[in-house]
């Protein structure tokens, strides 16, 4: 195994643990709403192992998980929770995710999460859009650090 791939195997791992473990701190402190949802785990796989894929991409990861779970809260709100509308609620979300380019595997699992805890339309925001943001933005941040190491060693090298 290359030093590259080591090096940047303990970034993805490291960001991973820093950011859902700073969501879930997040979502104890108290009364300041939710912060974690499951996705969020697949969400840093995607973000942090294979941050070139066009299904982690800040568009799909933001869009798709808003989008997959706007039809949990519709269903939600004004269908039920049967296990008829949970199956027809995670295929209109694909469906919709397919049509607006923002496909992100994880966020398939927002409706059977939504319908099957009862969430309500603040759960948009928080944790969907808030969390989203944040993994994003941490890896924006993780590919910076892993081009600044990859220059410090082609440098030493040189």
């Amino acid at each position: 195994m290359k030093c590259e791939d080591i090096r940047f195997a303990c970034i993805a791992g490291v960001f991973s643990m820093l950011v859902i473990g700073f969501l879930a701190w997040l979502n104890h402190l108290g009364d300041y709403g939710i912060w974690l949802m499951a996705p969020f785990g697949a969400t840093a796989v995607l973000v942090f192992g294979i941050p070139d894929s066009p299904l982690a991409q800040p568009r799909n990861i933001i869009i798709g998980h808003l989008i997959t779970a706007l039809v949990g809260v519709v269903f939600v709100t004004y269908v039920g929770d049967s296990s008829t509308s949970i199956a027809i609620a995670v295929g209109l979300a694909i469906t919709l995710m397919m049509l607006t380019k923002t496909v992100h595997p994880a966020a398939g699992a927002n409706p059977i999460l939504i319908i099957v805890s009862g969430q309500s339309w603040g759960f948009l925001v928080m944790p969907v859009l808030l969390g989203t943001v944040f993994i994003v933005l941490c890896g924006f941040l993780a590919k910076w650090l892993d081009v600044q190491l990859l220059n410090s060693r082609h440098k030493k090298t040189a």
